[in-house]
């Protein structure tokens, strides 16, 4: 049916466009046959043109109403939305004057509006976007204030110290009543040429007052509109079309008063001149007869060429928009021709290898790790469940090794991240290149691997693997000069020996690895009796609480960069533990565990508490700055985040909008529902979220766009790897492409190099922040950096 339905389209298409012609021929001979009557119609024409302008001015009329009704209605819009507005709602109740004139200016920036005015429900003026004294009078147009109490809105045309202007009135709800606000934009020139541009006609607003006549605003040019005043002052008072002279021509008139306050009546003219509508008549009886005889054989064998030439590839094409419709996007359309069909088929075409690699890419991206071009985390899942499922059927056996890179830290910190993803795909071709063929190869995350082994999946087979993996990694790697060394500390474990399901197998193999690593015995079998692992957990689970209470936390900020102007747009707390005896511990070691154990609520909790209370001082201090924090996926499913958010930003009286919370992408997808209902009560309160490290999780695009975000944030991995494969700044680019898609704002993390700078600067991405600009920095040096940084900085934090 829809390809039937297709192909009826085209035809129709290509019959449309032969028809034109056709209605053309016959026009032409129809004006022929009735030569005779040539001299009546030249007699007539000048009514005709009367009609015709008649007709031109009611239609015009119609459209300049409907214009004026969706700017209305446009302006209702804005006021409504703005009277639903929490933060605004929230501003009056607390009489908070600056946050509600900075909305009504913000808002009306938007909506286009000249004016905002709020006034309370006793009709005095609370704010003013244009007078400033007008705060604390009673507001203009009362009658406007009861009419949309009335009615719920209210709308006129009215002259406010000698400007025209179009009002609109909304109470603001909560659930009642509680104030006014008013949305207006001026009747100037500027406005009658874009009604004159849709209407095409001359368009002026006029203002009549005991019978003196006053322009307002007009398209007609600066000898004549002097003169329209004058032209009106014999008009009576009343709608309707009649003929003016002005500057030495005649102009067919139309009147349409309008609704207004106040004793001025107000009046709409829509002209056009008499000459002008009479002009193609006059071209078309002069030339008619010439071009009638000429023409007549060339727009019969024309209508047939062109018919013919037209409707065959129209057809091809609508026949390749339905195979597209159906998601076939393999066959090409075939239409050779050097005109500007072929040049439509030719983009038709190019538009469909286009999707194909778009696709192409996005399957790449959610299946495969960029870096190393191994499957990802949720294609390995994908194998060993399946793996798994075929053991059980047929009492198989299956092998999991879980491997990272040992001192693999060392290297990012000394070295770089550049150099240590080269040893991440050094490693990757080493060890794929040593495994067996039935065996599977993935990078789970950072410099974490994974091999399953299923064909053969016993002990034996998992440590002739493992010693496969040693055996390639023995040999040091040398990257620009630098000779590194490299070894990997592997866990193993079996099904069903050490699990029942995927998910345990995993885990197990976690804990294997964990002791390997501990042990530094290269390899180690998972052994549930001796779980070393476990009881560090509970160890470091006891120091962290401690850590919490006793103060060992600190916060780093990292600014990030608005790449348009270079300004710093905002700051990114980041979490570190500095431990009595331990020194230094890196968040990737007490983060995950402290995620897993369930206690990241309470860092989390720290984490806001402190991010706005140093917001806080940072305002009182004249430095404007929103921060970003991070949050896990146990927040979102557990505890009253949005509670605990709301209120930290009361106590500290820091708008919702200085406060960014940064999620990952996989932590989102552990529970969508969750997450979705989250996202969404923050959004309600004001405060602003983020995607963080995009690209290495495995959401789909179409949950993406459902989630109630603002920012994207492209993981370093792909940030660092845009130099060394063009592949990952082809991700990148289509990334930012995807994000502005959906509405986000794009950041890219790990920015080290004036290279990936550049390439995101030419790839349109909003911020970036790294080593290229800052490391983190406690708030003291921040503060300090803030103060280098010179003038130009400091006036993007003040905005």
């Amino acid at each position: 049916m829809e390809r039937d339905a297709a192909a009826g389209s085209s035809r129709r298409l290509g019959m449309a466009s032969l028809g034109t012609r056709l209605v053309l021929f016959f026009v032409a001979l129809l004006v022929l046959v009735q030569g005779v009557g040539m001299i009546l119609v030249y007699r007539s024409t000048g009514e005709v043109a009367r009609q015709a302008t008649d007709q031109a001015l009611e239609q015009g009329e119609r459209v300049f109403m409907r214009l004026l009704e969706q700017d209305r209605r446009r302006l209702e819009q804005a006021a409504a939305l703005l009277s639903a507005d929490f933060a605004f709602r929230q501003a009056i109740g607390t009489h908070d004057s600056g946050t509600i004139e900075s909305v009504l200016r913000n808002h009306g920036a938007r909506a286009g509006a000249d004016l905002m005015t709020l006034a309370g429900l006793d009709g005095v003026v609370l704010a003013d976007t244009m007078e400033v004294s007008r705060v604390g009078h009673p507001f203009r147009f009362p009658a406007l204030l009861e009419a949309a109490r009335d009615a719920g809105k209210a709308s006129s045309m009215a002259m406010m110290d000698g400007h025209l202007y179009q009002v609109v009135v909304v109470p603001v709800m909560a659930p009642d009543p509680i104030a006014y606000v008013s949305a207006a934009f001026e009747v100037n020139d500027a406005l009658a040429r874009a009604f004159a541009q849709l209407t095409g006609l001359s368009v002026s607003f006029v203002a009549v007052g005991s019978g003196t006549w006053r322009v307002q605003a007009t398209t007609l040019a600066p000898e004549v509109r002097d003169e329209l005043a004058g032209a009106l002052a014999g008009v009576a008072g009343s709608a309707g079309v009649r003929e003016l002279s002005m500057g030495g021509e005649a102009y067919e008139t139309r009147l349409a008063f309008l609704k207004t306050q106040g004793p001025l009546r107000l009046a709409a003219v829509l002209q056009r001149p008499v000459a002008e509508a009479l002009a193609p008549f006059r071209r078309i009886t002069a030339t008619f007869l010439a071009l009638t005889l000429a023409g007549l054989l060339l727009l019969v064998a024309g209508s047939l060429v062109i018919a013919r030439g037209i409707t065959r590839p129209v057809e091809r094409l609508a026949e390749a928009a339905a195979r597209v419709q159906q998601g076939d996007y393999r066959r090409h359309v075939d239409v050779e021709r050097r005109d500007e069909i072929g040049q439509l088929a030719t983009s038709f075409n190019h538009m469909l290898d286009g999707i194909v690699s778009r696709e192409a890419q996005i399957l790449q991206l959610a299946y495969e790790d960029p870096l190393t071009r191994l499957p990802n985390r949720a294609r390995f899942q994908e194998h060993l469940a399946q793996a798994v499922a075929l053991a059980r059927d047929a009492r198989g056996r299956v092998a999991v090794l879980l491997f990272d890179m040992d001192r693999f830290k060392g290297i990012n910190d000394t070295l770089g991240h550049p150099v240590g993803d080269q040893v991440l795909r050094e490693v990757a071709n080493r060890v794929k290149g040593a495994l067996a063929g039935g065996e599977v190869l993935a990078r789970l995350g950072g410099d974490e691997f994974a091999v399953l082994v299923s064909s053969r999946g016993d002990e034996r087979a998992a440590h002739s693997a493992a010693s496969r993996i040693h055996e390639v990694l023995e040999a040091p790697v040398a990257i620009e000069g630098q000779v590194i060394d490299i070894a990997a500390s592997i866990g193993v474990a079996l099904f069903p020996g050490h699990a029942e399901d995927p998910a345990s197998l995993l885990r197990a193999a976690d804990v294997a690895m964990y002791v390997a690593k501990r042990a530094k015995s290269g390899t180690s079998v998972y052994d549930p009796r001796a779980d070393e692992r476990r009881r560090e957990h509970l160890s470091l689970l006891g120091e962290l609480r401690r850590a919490v209470e006793a103060g060992e936390l600190v916060l780093h900020y990292q600014p990030k960069i608005a790449l348009e102007d270079g300004r710093v747009d905002g700051v990114e707390a980041l979490v570190r533990w500095r431990h009595p005896v331990r020194g230094f511990v890196p968040p990737s070691e007490f983060i995950p565990f402290a995620e897993q154990a369930g206690y990241i609520g309470h860092i989390t909790r720290w984490v806001i508490d402190e991010v706005v209370a140093q917001c806080g001082r940072w305002q009182r201090a004249g430095l404007r700055l929103r921060a970003s924090a991070n949050i896990s996926a146990h927040d979102l499913r557990h505890g009253d985040l949005v509670g605990h958010v709301r209120a930290c930003l009361e106590r500290e009286g820091l708008a919702a909008g200085m406060l960014r919370l940064e999620i990952t992408e996989s932590a989102l997808m552990d529970d969508p529902r969750s997450a979705q209902s989250a996202l969404a009560r923050l959004r309600d309160l004001g405060v602003t979220t983020s995607i963080d490290d995009y690209g290495t999780g495995y959401s789909s695009l179409a949950y993406i766009k459902q989630l109630a975000v603002n920012e994207l944030k492209i993981d370093r991995a792909f940030v660092s790897g845009m130099e060394a494969d063009q592949r990952n700044a082809a991700i990148v680019r289509s990334t930012i492409e995807l994000g502005h898609n959906l509405g986000l704002t794009v950041v890219a993390e790990g920015v080290e190099t004036d290279h990936e700078l550049a390439q995101l600067r030419r790839f349109g991405c909003d911020l970036a922040q790294g080593y290229h600009f800052a490391r983190p920095m406690d708030a003291t040096d921040f503060e300090s950096w803030i103060a280098r940084a010179g003038p130009a900085v400091a006036r993007g934090v003040a905005d």
